[in-house]
C-alpha cells in the first residue's frame, strides 16, 4: 500500500557528487581535468556547503484517474505532458515532490559575491546546484523503494520545463504537492524560492516502463532490484 497524504522527509544524509559540481562549473567529465587549485576550492566549497544545507522534501502519492497519450488526470488536476503514455507506459499512480536544500547556502553565496570572493562564490553556488540535483535523485530513490514495496515499478523523474512539459504546469504540481511544508514558495512566473529547489513527478504501475534513460538506477543503493537497468556506480545516500 502506498501511503496517502503529504510526507515530509528531513535530516537527509545526502551525498554530493563532485563530478556533478564540476559539471556546473563547465568541466566535461573525462575531458577536462581540474587543476590542484580548483580541486582545493571544490573541497572547501563542499565542506562549507555541507554545513549550510538543510535537505528536505515533501512528497505525495496519488492514484491516476484517467490517462491519455499526453495527459494524466490525478488529484483533481489534468497534467499535460507530451508523450507521457509512450514514455511511462501504464502508470496507475503518480508521486509529486518538492525538494530543497534551504536558503542558507544562497545567502552565503550572495555575501561572497558582495565581498568579491568570486571563485568561492561561484564554486559554492555550483555545490548548491549539484546538491539539489542529488537530492532530487535521492527522493526518486525513496519513491522507487516505496513503489517496489507495493509491487510497482517506478519511472524516471520529470520536472516542469523539461521533457517537453510546460513550465506553467508548475502551479498544478504545487497544488498536488505544496512546497509550504518544506519552506518552498512559487511565484506567478513559476520561480521557486529558495532557488535551490526542484519539483518533480514520477509514475508507478505494475506495467510502468523503466526505460533506458532511467539514470536513477546508476545511483540507487538497492543493487538487487529486479527493475535495475544499469549497474550502480555510486549512491546519493550518505
Amino acid at each position: 500500500m502506498l501511503r496517502e497524504g503529504v510526507q515530509v522527509l528531513g535530516d537527509l544524509a545526502l551525498a554530493i557528487d563532485p563530478d556533478e559540481v564540476l559539471r556546473f562549473q563547465g568541466y566535461k567529465k573525462g575531458v577536462d581535468v581540474p587543476t590542484a587549485d580548483v580541486r582545493a576550492l571544490l573541497d572547501d566549497a563542499l565542506a562549507e556547503g555541507a554545513r549550510l544545507m538543510a535537505p528536505r522534501a515533501a512528497l505525495r502519492w496519488m492514484p491516476v484517474r484517467r490517462r491519455g497519450p499526453d495527459t494524466i488526470e490525478v488529484g483533481g488536476e489534468t497534467l499535460t505532458i507530451p508523450r507521457t503514455a509512450e514514455r511511462w507506459g501504464e502508470v496507475e499512480h503518480v508521486a509529486a515532490s518538492v525538494v530543497t536544500i534551504g536558503d542558507a547556502l544562497e545567502r552565503r553565496v550572495a555575501a561572497l559575491w558582495e565581498s568579491r570572493e568570486l571563485p568561492l562564490a561561484s564554486m559554492l553556488d555550483s555545490v548548491g546546484s549539484g546538491a539539489v540535483e542529488s537530492l532530487a535523485e535521492y527522493v526518486n530513490d525513496v519513491l522507487c523503494q516505496q513503489g517496489l514495496a507495493a509491487g510497482l515499478a517506478v519511472t524516471n523523474r520529470i520536472s516542469p520545463g523539461y521533457a517537453d512539459w510546460n513550465v506553467a504546469e508548475q502551479h498544478a504540481l504545487f497544488r498536488l504537492c505544496p512546497g509550504a511544508p518544506v519552506g518552498v514558495t512559487l511565484n506567478e512566473a513559476c520561480f521557486m524560492t529558495p532557488g535551490k529547489s526542484i519539483s518533480l513527478l514520477v509514475g508507478a504501475g505494475r506495467r510502468a516502463r523503466v526505460d533506458h534513460y532511467f539514470s536513477q538506477c546508476a545511483r540507487c543503493w538497492m543493487r538487487d532490484c529486479a527493475y535495475r537497468r544499469t549497474p550502480a556506480r555510486r549512491t546519493v545516500h550518505r
